[in-house]
């Protein structure tokens, strides 16, 4: 059987499609699940990466997303639910989404972490409608080469984004217009 890689990856991009934009209500996990997800993936975080983990211990809150699905031919989308982690409590829970237009091809899987080091940006988070990363109150992302220098006066910002366990065929991962809404599992 011969497969033609523009009919294939039409036919995954279509598979994507479905599953993001379906009704989120209807796909949320368990509060449970989400928590213990996110639990392991900031733990995992914390231990790979100096710099989450001295963000950590001075974070009014930890927002995690464990697992994002990105994935598109031309017209891409992503999403994924998570936590936010307050005094080692869960304060809320989460998606994020986001859609994109332009040369694009393949399928991701990946986790991020937003620290939020002050309650004025945590609040920003609660008191917008639906928050858009790109139009929060400064926003750093964290790679590894700035995260092994980083400590908290050395990095002024009010938000860090920490990436990981980035897994599949698409190239880059970038947060600038996601969607991160707030959710009730069941």
């Amino acid at each position: 059987m011969r497969f033609r890689f523009p009919t294939v990856l039409t036919v995954l991009t279509i598979a994507f499609a479905v599953l993001v934009f379906q009704d989120s209500a209807a796909r949320a996990e368990k509060a449970a699940t989400i928590e213990k997800n996110s639990r392991t993936a900031l733990e995992q975080l914390n231990q790979t990466s100096e710099a989450a983990k001295r963000l950590a211990e001075d974070a009014a809150a930890i927002l995690v997303f464990p697992k994002i699905v990105k994935g598109g031919l031309i017209i891409g989308g992503q999403y994924g639910e998570g936590a936010l982690m307050q005094a080692d409590a869960v304060a809320g829970y989460y998606s994020t989404a986001s859609a994109s237009f332009g040369l694009q091809a393949g399928l991701q899987t990946f986790g991020y972490a937003i620290y939020f080091l002050k309650e004025d940006s945590l609040s920003y988070l609660d008191n917008s409608d639906g928050w858009e990363i790109g139009t929060a109150p400064n926003v750093v992302v964290v790679d590894k080469g700035a995260g092994a220098s980083l400590t908290t006066t050395s990095g002024r910002g009010d938000i860090y984004v920490f990436f990981f366990d980035q897994k599949g065929l698409m190239a880059g991962v970038t947060i600038e217009g996601t969607k991160i809404t707030t959710i009730n599992p069941e």
